[in-house]
């Protein structure tokens, strides 16, 4: 039986639905490319096709549609012998993402998900890594939002610096305008799965030391100048700020030490940040990020955390999900602050005297960019596997892809990157 290209699983849910129809759009660039859909109903995939063709005017009557469920072995297993690449949508994947990585590896079938849950991308890259290589395939986690701007940023600035880079510091910043906040409010800006995965990631944030210990019992090698950690609220370009959730962190880190170990370059420090606006919106966020911290770690006050996300958040959660206006027309910025030594100069003796910017934008909504960067990672996958390192494995997306045409194709759709020097 011939495979079809690639397969998005959880295809019926929030970040599924605008991947497929990315994924109708992206498909007119590539004839021929073979895809289909999978999810745990075939009612639902036939409405989700349906309900397309309408919106989008494209005959899509002959996607094939996989009904699995990922609770059940047998029907993942069959999904993934029908695709070269499985995108997977259906989180939160500390629950339902390893069955599928594990049916892949058996498969031979490359996975590329949107996780950012900091326990699942390090538990699989411990649990899986080798078993990926030996089968050929590659695992890549974190390919949305989180954490391409970031990880792929830093590659980026690297690979442009043309010198010794030291440090990066990197800040996140939304835009919506104003005419649209009416309708944020009513419905939120953030889908409720992005909450939930946010949830049982603090409820569970305590495995996350003896996994990284596992991983690499070594520490990386300590470099100077240190890059203060700004932990605590400060002021940056006239806006407050706030360290921005773990995975960029980590996503980050394991892609410097696997340049380090494998290629022997130095490793450069990294700091992420949000870049919220007024102190007392920074204060009131803050606030609300330790209560719900503490509430995740008791069964009840998290069910209620999961149980009413638009009073806890503030309204920025809701289990609607934001409109098409508020997506379409919400923007995310990442700037990265670049800070080394140009080419020639002696690290050991002198300050940096080199700074640069990388500039990451999300031209559509966060989730237009989301499936963009999901999309385009598994068709790295399908089309230049030949420049990615060695034979497979569970890689970050800057392992993964810093070779390869990522960056180019998510510049022309949904996602931009300019460097500069300052």
């Amino acid at each position: 039986m011939s495979r079809l290209d690639v397969v998005i699983f959880g295809a019926t849910g929030f970040t599924g639905a605008k991947t497929v129809e990315e994924m109708v759009r992206i498909a007119k660039k590539y004839p021929g490319l073979a895809w289909g859909v999978a999810g745990r109903s075939q009612s639902k995939l036939e409405e989700l096709m349906a309900s397309l063709g309408k919106k989008t005017g494209a005959n899509l009557s002959g996607i094939k549609m996989i009904v699995a469920d990922a609770t059940d072995e047998q029907s993942i297993k069959n999904m993934c012998l029908q695709a070269r690449v499985v995108a997977n949508c259906a989180g939160p994947y500390r629950m339902y993402g390893e069955p599928v990585v594990k049916a892949a590896v058996e498969a031979k079938t490359h996975v590329v998900d949107v996780s950012a849950e900091p326990q699942f991308n390090e538990g699989m890259h411990l649990k899986y890594d080798q078993a990926a290589k030996d089968a050929g395939v590659y695992i890549v986690s974190a390919c949305g939002i989180e954490s391409i701007p970031n990880d792929m940023g830093l590659v980026y600035m690297q690979q442009n610096f043309d010198g010794t880079l030291n440090s990066v510091v990197s800040y996140m910043s939304t835009d919506l305008p104003r005419k649209y906040y009416a309708e944020a409010r009513e419905r939120g800006v953030v889908n409720y799965g992005t909450w939930e995965s946010l949830i049982y990631a603090l409820e569970h944030s305590n495995e996350l030391g003896p996994l990284r210990k596992k991983q690499f019992p070594e520490k990386l090698p300590t470099f100077k100048p240190k890059v203060p950690l700004s932990s605590t609220i400060h002021k940056h370009e006239g806006a407050w700020c706030l360290p921005i959730a773990i995975t960029d962190l980590l996503v980050v880190y394991r892609t410097q030490r696997w340049f380090y170990e494998n290629d022997h370059k130095r490793p450069v420090q990294f700091r992420p940040y949000f870049k919220l606006g007024g102190f007392m919106t920074t204060i009131a966020i803050a606030l609300v990020c330790i209560i719900g911290f503490l509430m995740s770690k008791i069964s009840v006050t998290k069910r209620l955390l999961l149980n009413y996300p638009r009073f806890f958040s503030f309204g920025m959660m809701s289990h609607q999900g934001p409109t098409e206006n508020v997506l379409n027309n919400t923007t995310v910025l990442f700037q990265l602050f670049g800070e080394g030594w140009e080419r020639g100069a002696d690290v050991d003796t002198t300050k940096p005297n080199k700074k640069a910017i990388v500039t990451v934008k999300a031209v559509n909504s966060g989730y237009g960019a989301t499936a963009s960067g999901l999309l385009f990672s598994a068709l790295t996958c399908l089309k230049e596997s030949d420049k990615m390192p060695g034979a497979g494995g569970v890689l970050t997306t800057g392992v993964a892809f810093s070779k390869t045409n990522l960056i180019k194709n998510l510049n022309e759709n949904n996602l931009t990157f300019e460097f500069q020097l300052q």
